[in-house]
């Protein structure tokens, strides 16, 4: 498994983003343009595409994946006239996450460690630590290697979350 090498990289923001004079934001982030980052918690490493918002009570753990046009949503029951703030509905997506393009995360939910979350998906509930989701509202479709690789098809959770390729040589002992 590759991971990057790069340590202490100042954040890169391209325009024309706005970000939260609240918003804390870790090493070697990179946010796209058109995007708008409020008070959210961005940990290092992590990658935000174009066009996506990233709201107050959202947390982003360190090399998370965010695809463009995803949209994080920080209020359960809207209304213009009653504000929620600053009681926002929590989301936390954990280390390694991807979420894909267009996807819209419904708070409060908690993205596992290395999910991954399909382009377009709606996602409504938890999502466990390397599940596969897709659909709207999302569902369990499969599971991933920490490296993004799919490791099993199903929705039962498999013994082995490493992918042939991670783990090395014990992988030939296996078969």
């Amino acid at each position: 498994m590759k991971r990057r090498e790069k340590v202490g990289a100042s954040p890169r923001i391209y325009q024309p983003s706005v970000v939260s004079p609240d918003a804390r934001i870790g090493t070697d982030v990179v946010i796209g343009a058109f995007c708008y980052v409020g008070g959210a918690v961005i940990g290092d490493g992590t990658r935000i595409q174009s066009h996506v918002s990233v709201w107050d009570g959202v947390t982003l753990g360190r090399d998370v994946f965010v695809g463009p046009g995803a949209t994080f949503t920080n209020v359960r029951h809207p209304r213009a006239e009653f504000s929620r703030g600053p009681d926002w509905d929590l989301t936390v997506v954990e280390d390694g996450a991807s979420i894909g393009a267009r996807a819209v995360v419904v708070a409060p939910v908690h993205i596992g460690r290395y999910a991954m979350v399909g382009a377009g998906a709606v996602v409504t509930r938890d999502v466990p630590a390397n599940a596969i989701v897709v659909g709207s509202p999302a569902r369990i479709v499969g599971w991933a290697c920490a490296c993004g690789a799919t490791v099993a098809r199903t929705v039962e959770r498999p013994v082995e979350m490493m992918c042939d390729d991670c783990l090395g040589p014990a992988a030939t002992l296996r078969t």
